[in-house]
């Protein structure tokens, strides 16, 4: 956490560089002026560049500062989202009802701004046919390519194969449209009170499953 600035009569220099209120430059004066001004303006004499010389003072309301700093500062944590590595698991020989489904999970993460490790399994004699893994993977990050792409090219890790898929979409502009779409469909209840929930709404806020094997 960094130092408080000197203010008022904390500052020990003969002479600043002063920035007015409203950050015009007045120049430099001796440490006594200073404090004079900041008297006439009901404002406090700050310290903002101790390390200059001579040291920058500007004229302001300290309080008023540290108060909206710190506002600032619980809005951006309160407004910052991590982006969360999501895993799905294949198998090389995987069929097409269970790709679809995978693919279904992948498309909601990359959705929900999330990034998406593909994991290829390879088992007994799999392991002897790479490419098929490869061709999987590359099949998926061709079918998701509107919503995510290849962060991390696949690599075999062992018995596995890896892929990394990253999304077009920051995880707080996800997390706001998804915000904005909930809100619609709260609207839309209150003016239909009459008409069932859409299953695919229902589905897009259904909670992350965790990785699955096919």
């Amino acid at each position: 956490m960094s130092a408080e600035p000197r203010i008022n009569d904390r500052i020990r220099v003969p002479e600043v560089r002063l920035v007015g209120p409203s950050g015009e430059q007045v120049g430099i004066v001796p440490l006594a002026k200073a404090l004079e001004l900041a008297q006439e303006y009901d404002l406090d004499l700050v310290e903002v560049a101790a390390n200059a010389r001579p040291p920058v003072c500007k004229l302001m309301d300290y309080g008023k500062f540290k108060y909206e700093s710190a506002m600032k500062a619980r809005e951006a944590r309160k407004n910052q989202a991590h982006t969360v590595i999501k895993e799905m698991k294949l198998r090389p020989k995987i069929d097409p009802h269970d790709y679809d489904t995978k693919k279904g999970h992948v498309v909601r993460f990359l959705k929900q701004g999330d990034k998406v490790k593909i994991t290829i399994m390879f088992r007994g004699r799999e392991q002897s046919r790479p490419e098929l893994g490869y061709r999987l993977l590359q099949r998926l990050a061709e079918d998701v390519q509107e919503l995510g792409f290849v962060e991390s090219n696949p690599k075999q890790d062992g018995r596995n194969m890896i892929m990394v898929l990253g999304p077009h979409k920051k995880k707080t502009e996800a997390m706001a449209e998804a915000r904005q779409a909930q809100e619609a469909r709260k609207a839309s209840a209150k003016a239909n009170p009459g008409r069932s929930q859409n299953p695919a709404d229902t589905d897009a806020e259904a909670p992350a499953e965790e990785p699955a094997e096919a």
